[in-house]
């Protein structure tokens, strides 16, 4: 204990030891001790001296400190300190690196040291730099350091997060390479942004912004991730524009995820969340009192949307976002900011920079620019009050050079525009009492201020850029220079200025101007050599030695002159392509000539001018080249050099050829458009015959189909006749030919149903009988008692016997009953099967032949139908047909077919009927047996029905032979 009081500044006896052995002492500690407190506190005690000692902990202790976070896992407090201390060792901050050279204080007084050399200076101040590199030599250190930010203990997580974000800023591309490939690394990383901890949130965004730093690999991971939704969210959180520094992290990490990763702007499009912006932009009335955080958010809120439609994207990419900004509203809102008071100047600049990329190329976005009007009295348009900015010498410069990129872009490709420009210079459209943009450039144009005649310029060339129709138009422009003269041309007012040797960025801009407006116009090229001042000026300023300023206008000026020669219809005499050149060799020289027009791409700032369509430049003087000028002196510079080089005698055989390859280009032009005709017939045919090989096919397929179904049909005529011929050979030969029995069917089945009929009254009929015989007999089971009694007291049985032979009647009576109803019986049952068997098959054959008959000649129609529309290719009438037929045939077919079941249903019945019935009469012979034998055993004589007729035949002979006798 009383080594770490010492450590920790406790007062001990005796010298105390240095840093060095004191550091080294806690690293023992650390390597050697085996109780978790002992290592804590060593660590401890180690992230104390850390910052003041950081070389002698980071060479000493680094490899103990890995250790802990590798062994000591199940501790939060160790793994904080340890991490902490690794943080503070590669940490690279100025105070850090000044305590790390300061000596330890002994006795309480600072030891004076000397300044140390050169070379230790060095190495202290790439101390950072140096420790990390040796923490990245094995890559497991940061695989252990992502699965480290794993845990939720913010011990461990917050001090992880920093080290992190420390060895990205030292060395950067290399971390980011082991994160890339270890599994699930970026993943780990994002799930900081959902920490409920905003301490760790707000660290995990500085993280994030390290890690995609000049890597679309891991951009890409990171979007995908979902971390747009996430920061937009973080964003509205926080207040959105009106936020605190935590929505600035948010944005500088949407610009790193964004900014040249066409792939993420893509996905930020498609996801719409450009819609998501325009809340951000909305602003109130009162603009007064903007916070510096607020300003700064809004300037990142507009970087971001300048990045989405960007020049440097792709065409497609970007009028795709334009697309979309109008739609959702973005544009308006930016057009709401541009017209409103109060606005920053730093914040009024870049919205004007950011409509200027959100309208260039979009018809549809620069018709809506144009619409905009101002808030004055009266409204007068946007564009008119942003160029009244730019003419003003008071605004300030980024202002102008703003207003002129927005110019730019509302005429870029907008033909319509630059009509509509140029519209307000012509005689028969000004309007006195307004001002016009036309007025303004005017004025702007032979202003005072040279930056006003350069942005002027600048902005009537633009107006021109590839128009043929605006350059001819501009001619009839007139100028009224003072009271009592006559009014000059817009064209030999620029000369007039450029001879009177004005400011070189005046001529500069005038020249360009006069460079864009005579290329590719021989009428504007022959309204410039009319005036005979102009050549010999151009031929003076070309052929003087003057000094480095005036270069670039000579350069300029032989521009103009090899766009005189170069875009010459020969239409002046003395002006003629090869007068012209035959000057320039006189007073000039080729070789001086064409080395002072190399002195325009010779030029620093050209080169500056041709990178982006944007005008940024340090200071006004350095205004001289624009962007699109570039372009046109690239396109120039090398056929105008040939033009000059060119001699007469080549002049008329280049021509001779170019007649000759006009006369070719016109045969090949006929020859194509002949070819091309040719190409649209046989594709014409092509798709006839296409479409007529289809149709062949179709028709093909539907004749094999319907020859299919009359196979099916001829066969099923087959079976059907099949079937009829042999229920016409069952027929029995004693009921005469087929056609007369098939003729009584109907009238047969209508007998059979009376029989039927009659059969049910007889059944019923007997079923009373046949229960008054029940009473009977139950009358005679009552009365047979009695008399036995009777017979055994001798009792006179007149009565009884007469009885008996009443009951002998009933009971013959009853057996003639049963007699006739079984002979009826077997009738019927030979009737029935009669009819099941043969009758109506027979009469079904007759009416099934006539239908068949019928049939088969409609199948031979069909049949001779289906040939001719197979000559024909129609088919679709016959398929009809044929399918309405063989509906017909099969309703007709399933009514026989109900009938006969119905016939065969009923016939059933009558059977079943007819055996209830001969049970009944089973029956009652059973009880008539019974009652039988129930008066033998009472000793009653009961004669059967042989013995009864065998004694009435022996009476009758008796009473013969008494007759006789």
């Amino acid at each position: 204990m009383n080594f770490f009081r010492g450590v920790m500044g406790g007062q001990a006896a005796g010298p105390q030891p240095s840093g060095a052995e004191t550091i080294q002492k806690l690293c023992d500690r650390v390597a050697s001790s085996t109780l978790l407190e002992d290592r804590r506190d060593a660590v401890r005690a180690l992230k104390s001296l850390s910052k003041k000692y950081r070389l002698e902990v980071a060479t000493q202790a680094m490899d103990h400190l890995i250790n802990i976070l590798q062994t000591d896992r199940s501790d939060s407090e160790i793994l904080g300190y340890a991490l902490d201390t690794l943080y503070n060792i590669i940490c690279n901050d100025e105070e850090e690196e000044q305590d790390a050279v300061t000596p330890i204080p002994v006795s309480g007084k600072p030891k004076i040291v000397s300044m140390p050399d050169e070379a230790a200076q060095k190495q202290a101040d790439d101390l950072g730099a140096q420790f990390t590199n040796k923490f990245i030599q094995d890559p497991e250190h940061v695989t252990l350091l992502l699965t480290l930010l794993e845990e939720f203990d913010f011990h461990v997580r917050w001090p992880g997060v920093k080290l992190l974000t420390a060895i990205l800023k030292n060395q950067g591309p290399q971390v980011q390479g082991i994160i890339l490939v270890s599994p699930m690394g970026v993943s780990r990383l994002m799930d900081l942004l959902a920490d409920s901890r905003e301490v760790i949130r707000n660290d995990g965004l500085l993280l994030l912004q390290q890690l995609t730093k000049s890597n679309a690999a891991i951009q890409k991971i990171v979007a995908f991730e979902n971390a747009f939704e996430r920061l937009l969210d973080i964003i509205t959180e926080e207040g959105s524009s009106d936020g605190g520094i935590v929505v600035e992290d948010c944005l500088l990490l949407l610009l790193n995820l964004l900014k040249n990763n066409s792939s993420n702007q893509n996905f930020f499009k498609e996801g719409s969340y450009i819609q998501r912006m325009k809340p951000w932009f909305e602003v109130g009335d009162d603009n007064s009192g903007w916070s510096a955080q607020k300003v700064t958010n809004l300037h990142l809120m507009l970087q971001l949307v300048r990045v989405m439609v960007s020049p440097v994207n792709s065409p497609g990419a970007t009028a795709s976002c334009q697309k979309s900004m109008y739609q959702c509203g973005l544009l308006q809102q930016l057009c709401t900011i541009l017209m409103a008071t109060g606005v920053p100047a730093d914040i009024l600049t870049e919205t004007i920079n950011t409509v200027s990329e959100v309208i260039r190329g979009s018809q549809v976005n620069q018709d809506y620019f144009a619409s905009v009007n101002a808030p004055s009295n009266p409204p007068r348009p946007a564009i008119v009050v942003l160029l009244m900015s730019m003419v003003n010498e008071r605004q300030p410069f980024v202002l102008r050079c703003a207003v002129l990129y927005c110019f730019q872009c509302f005429l870029y490709k907008n033909q319509k525009g630059q009509g509509e420009i140029v519209a307000t210079l012509l005689p028969s459209t000004i309007d006195a009492n307004s001002i016009s943009a036309g007025q303004l450039l005017c004025g702007g144009l032979f202003s005072a201020d040279s930056l006003s005649n350069w942005c002027a310029a600048v902005a009537l060339a633009h107006a021109l850029q590839d128009n043929l129709t605006q350059k001819e138009q501009l001619l009839r422009v007139q100028l009224a220079t003072s009271l009592g003269k006559p009014p000059v041309s817009l064209l030999q007012q620029c000369t007039n200025i450029l001879s009177q040797g004005s400011k070189v960025q005046t001529r500069v801009g005038l020249l360009m101007l006069l460079c864009t407006w005579i290329s590719n116009c021989p009428i504007a090229v022959t309204h410039f050599l009319h005036n005979h001042e102009n050549v010999p000026f151009l031929t003076a300023q070309i052929s003087e030695n003057l000094g480095e300023d005036e270069r670039l206008v000579q350069g300029l000026c032989a521009l103009l002159l090899g766009i005189c020669i170069y875009y010459n219809d020969n239409s002046l005499e003395n002006y003629t392509k090869e007068k012209l050149k035959q000057l320039i060799e006189k007073r000039i020289g080729k070789e001086n000539f064409v080395e002072k027009l190399g002195f325009i791409t010779k030029h620093e700032l050209y080169s500056r001018a041709a990178q982006k369509p944007q005008p940024v430049f340090p200071s006004p003087e350095q205004m001289l080249f624009d962007h699109e000028f570039t372009k046109l002196v690239k396109e120039l510079e090398g056929v105008i050099t040939k033009a000059v080089h060119k001699s007469s005698e080549e002049e008329k055989k280049e021509e001779e050829v170019k007649k000759t390859l006009e006369q070719h280009d016109n045969i090949v032009t006929q020859y194509k458009e002949l070819i091309r005709e040719q190409d649209s017939q046989i594709q014409e045919l092509k798709e006839q015959v296409t479409s007529a090989s289809s149709q062949n096919e179709q028709l093909q397929t539907t004749i094999t189909q319907q020859l299919s179904q009359i196979q099916q049909h001829k066969d099923q005529y087959n079976i059907l006749k099949l079937k009829l011929g042999k229920d016409n050979q069952s027929q029995p030969n004693s009921q005469g030919d087929g056609s007369q029995v098939n003729g009584l069917q109907t009238e047969e089945l209508t007998q059979l149903r009376e029989e039927v009929e009659e059969l049910r009254k007889q059944h019923t009929l007997l079923e009373t009988q046949l229960s008054e015989k029940d009473a009977i007999i139950n009358a005679l089971r009552s009365e047979a008692p009695q008399t036995a009694e009777s017979s055994a007291g001798g009792l006179d049985n007149t009565d009884l016997l007469k009885e008996l032979e009443a009951l002998r009647g009933q009971i013959q009576s009853q057996s003639a009953e049963i007699g006739q109803l079984q002979t009826e019986r077997q009738e019927l049952l030979r009737t029935a099967d009669a009819v099941s068997c043969d009758a109506f098959p027979g009469s079904d054959g007759l009416l099934d032949a006539a239908k068949m008959h019928e049939l088969e000649s409609r199948l031979a129609a069909q049949a001779t139908e289906a040939e001719r529309l197979k000559e024909a290719k129609s088919s679709s009438e016959s398929r009809a047909e044929l399918e309405q037929q063989l509906a017909s045939a099969t309703s007709t077919v399933a009514i026989l077919q109900t009938e006969k079941a119905k016939l065969q249903t009923e016939v059933k019945e009558s059977k079943k009927e007819q055996d209830d019935l001969l049970m009944l009469l089973a029956d009652q012979d059973q009880k008539i047996h019974g009652l039988k034998q129930r008066l033998k055993d009472l000793g009653e004589t009961v004669d059967d029905e042989d013995d009864l007729d065998a004694r009435d035949q022996t009476d009758d002979d008796d009473e013969e032979d008494e007759d006789e006798d």
